[in-house]
């Protein structure tokens, strides 16, 4: 998938509307807890400055649903930009009418203007015509860089581009790159860790692992569902009973085409997803009915990792625990330092992961963390992303 990036065009004088995903965590009294998003945009922001481009970024924040919510504002975001950046940012407050317009003439080469959050406007999520015309008379060119956003059809990542031509930013770049490496060319033997709470979310992605890996580790919430297909009690615990017949199925097809597919052998177990009293490690047929599992035990960490040493290539996504509570945290963060210590082309994709990896201390020995939550987890089923295919052809 070879795409046209910002090395690819003249941008000396020019505008250039930037689409970027500042969507950062926040802690309770609105401040940035996580940079990491804005840091990750700032090699194609400072490659367009450093080759004479005035700068229009837009992004948005939460899901304020078509409607201006004082929380979800970017004014931290230009804040926390300006600081990175070591220079002003012109923070508008709006997402179009007359003081864009003029704000976005007025900008200079080597400046940079940050829109307020774009799904302020009703029209954005709906890829409102009128609105990407509007964000595409601001500029003259259009870079796409906010790959979390890339399986929306929305204005400023999409609409734009039938009135602007789009190059792919860094961040875009190494996105596509990293995936498809996992799709086309992985090396062997593929380890595929797959956790999160519902196995519903994950169905195509497992599918897709199924011909891709030589392995697949299964943990979370999901894991549970595949532990009763096997006729496991398992007392409390998040079991999805619509999803046993598909556990089963995919259990089935794993076998029939030789894929691994190693559920727990141990959990811990605690009466509360919050509060670890109580809390122990039992074996997956020792879980008593008043308690549920909360993490992978301490028998199945050491099996997962036996089988990530061996890898070559190593691809997760789903955390394996209630990675929120810190006590339900360790095989997550155990599994991280595997994958970290493998020596495997690892790509990594989903936020709380991506948080695990880096509370390990170990993200900088992981090869790519991608930015993408169902972005990630589409492209990997090889879904055409709307966001990617606006972006021209090399």
């Amino acid at each position: 998938m070879l795409k046209k990036t910002v090395k690819d065009i003249e941008l000396k004088d020019k505008r250039v509307f930037t689409r970027v995903d500042f969507n950062v965590p926040r802690s309770q009294d609105g401040s940035i807890s996580d940079d990491t998003k804005i840091r990750a945009a700032l090699p194609t922001i400072n490659y367009l400055l450093l080759h004479g481009a005035a700068v229009i970024l837009a992004s948005h924040l939460g899901r304020p649903k078509g409607r201006v919510q004082e929380n979800l504002r970017l004014g931290a975001v230009a804040k926390r930009l300006e600081e990175q950046l070591d220079q002003k940012v012109v923070y508008v407050g709006a997402v179009t009418g007359p003081e864009v317009t003029r704000a976005a003439k007025e900008l200079q080469p080597g400046q940079v203007m940050l829109l307020e959050n774009v799904r302020f406007h009703p029209g954005e999520t709906k890829n409102d015509p009128e609105l990407a015309k509007a964000y595409a008379a601001l500029a003259d060119i259009f870079v796409s860089d906010a790959f979390g956003t890339a399986h929306r059809a929305h204005a400023s990542n999409v609409g734009i581009a039938a009135y602007l031509p789009a190059v792919a930013g860094f961040l875009m770049e190494k996105e596509i790159t990293n995936l498809s490496r996992i799709l086309h060319s992985p090396q062997k033997p593929v380890v595929a860790i797959v956790g999160g709470s519902k196995t519903a979310d994950k169905i195509g992605v497992l599918t897709k692992f199924l011909q891709l890996a030589d392995t697949i580790l299964l943990g979370g919430g999901m894991a549970n569902t595949f532990l009763a297909a096997k006729a496991f009690q398992l007392g409390k615990s998040l079991v999805e009973k619509d999803q046993l017949q598909q556990a089963a199925a995919i259990m089935e097809t794993a076998e029939k085409h030789g894929v691994k597919l190693c559920l727990p052998v141990d959990v811990t177990v605690a009466f509360d997803l919050h509060d670890a009293t109580g809390a122990r490690n039992v074996s997956v047929g020792a879980v008593p009915a008043d308690m549920m599992v909360v993490d992978i035990g301490e028998e199945t960490r050491k099996l997962f990792a036996a089988h990530i040493r061996e890898a070559g290539t190593v691809v997760w996504n789903g955390p394996l625990g209630v990675f929120e509570t810190d006590a339900f945290a360790h095989g997550t963060i155990a599994i991280a330092h595997a994958v970290a210590d493998s020596g495997a082309f690892s790509v990594i994709g989903g936020g709380d992961v991506v948080a695990a990896v880096e509370k390990a201390g170990v993200a900088e020995k992981i090869s790519h963390l991608s930015t993408g939550g169902g972005a990630t987890l589409e492209f990997w089923q090889g879904k055409e992303l709307p966001g990617i295919a606006v972006i021209q052809d090399l």
